[in-house]
């Protein structure tokens, strides 16, 4: 699958589950007497709404998914960050609700067994419970990372090693032992949640809300076209470049192709979810009748640039809506909807790193 497949929507089980009806063409390689292991990001003991953790309800759509090919016992497996219990986690998440309800183990790595594993120069310990995986299923959250910038699909592994690991991959520098990782663990699918992440902090605290679901095979490729998402070119963040080298996949370029369905279920209000970094942004924004998928690009641009100093530069307001078809206006227009504004950017919706070098650029001509 060379391809990046988007679902929208807020009925996150049953989009999670038309999606992988939709899209994935590796069924027949699936057998009922598979081991499959689903890895979520559980990095800390916060619900999904807050930014930083899984949505249960996309585990549970692949849950019932895998039921159709007569797999009734998938083991959802993750160890939270250094100082978390992962056990408090599975039970804050909603983990210990979904596993009693569909009869699934879960697992916390924290006490699993580890194994070495030579890669790329680095002798790497991994939980066992992933390597003996007939069929891994690897579900991060799109987010920020106060230190890689960004985690996905690539980062989202680190979760497979043992504390000691952890503090290790720290010690020695995050990216080239994260890219090596995954030239070790090659997950069958990565089921992105893009539901409602936090683009400042890995822990939450700032959901910018997307309502979208991503699945593809290829964790450079849907990691680099994250990052525009977010906002971010894919050399601003080393581990997806060491990735690339290590023939883990392929860059996002122009001319990737992009399944998207459901597009009309993007809602026609960005959900705030209390999220400061929301509020601070939001006297910049005018918003008639704004696409979240559009509002959410503008929100990751702008936090991207940094407020405090593009506040200095900038002092016009940003369009931002369906409301603005047709109408002539000053300030910044977002989206194919603004196109009569005195500027605008292009886009249906634009990505957040589109936004950002077209501001960059802005700023440079006042």
């Amino acid at each position: 699958m060379t391809t990046i497949n988007v679902i929208y929507g807020t009925a996150i089980l049953e989009r999670t589950y038309e999606l992988l009806q939709e899209t994935v063409t590796t069924m027949k390689h699936l057998r009922s007497d598979m081991k499959v292991v689903i890895k979520p990001n559980l990095v800390v003991a916060k619900p999904a709404r807050e930014g930083a953790t899984t949505h249960p309800e996309i585990v549970e759509g692949i849950i019932r998914f895998l039921r159709d090919f007569g797999i009734t016992k998938p083991v959802i497996a993750e160890g939270s960050w250094l100082g978390e219990q992962t056990g408090r986690a599975f039970s804050c998440c909603g983990y210990e609700v979904l596993a009693k309800r569909y009869g699934v183990q879960i697992i916390d790595t924290k006490k699993d067994n580890v194994l070495k594993k030579n890669a790329c120069g680095l002798t790497l310990g991994i939980c066992s419970v992933f390597l003996e995986a007939d069929f891994l299923i690897n579900v991060p959250v799109l987010k920020g990372h106060c230190q890689t910038v960004m985690t996905c699909c690539l980062k989202n592994l680190k979760g497979c090693i043992p504390d000691s690991e952890k503090r290790r991959y720290h010690n020695i520098g995050l990216h080239k032992p994260i890219a090596a990782l995954n030239t070790i663990l090659k997950p069958d699918w990565h089921v992105i949640d893009g539901i409602c992440g936090d683009p400042v902090f890995e822990e939450g605290g700032n959901p910018v809300t997307a309502n979208r679901i991503l699945l593809g095979t290829d964790p450079v490729l849907l990691d680099s076209y994250g990052a525009t998402l977010l906002g971010y070119s894919a050399d601003e963040i080393d581990y997806i470049h060491y990735a690339q080298e290590y023939g883990i996949g392929n860059l996002f370029r122009e001319d990737t192709k992009i399944n998207e369905f459901r597009t009309e279920n993007r809602p026609k209000k960005i959900t705030q979810n209390q999220s400061r970094l929301v509020q601070k942004l939001a006297p910049l924004i005018e918003d008639n009748n704004a696409c979240s998928a559009c509002y959410a690009a503008l929100i990751f641009a702008l936090n991207k640039l940094g407020i405090n100093n593009f506040n200095k530069q900038i002092t016009e307001t940003f369009k931002i809506g369906q409301g603005f078809q047709g109408k002539q206006s000053t300030g910044i227009g977002i989206g194919d909807c603004t196109k009569r504004c005195e500027h605008y950017i292009s886009g249906c919706p634009p990505s957040a790193a589109t936004i950002v070098q077209t501001l960059k650029n802005l700023i440079k001509d006042k």
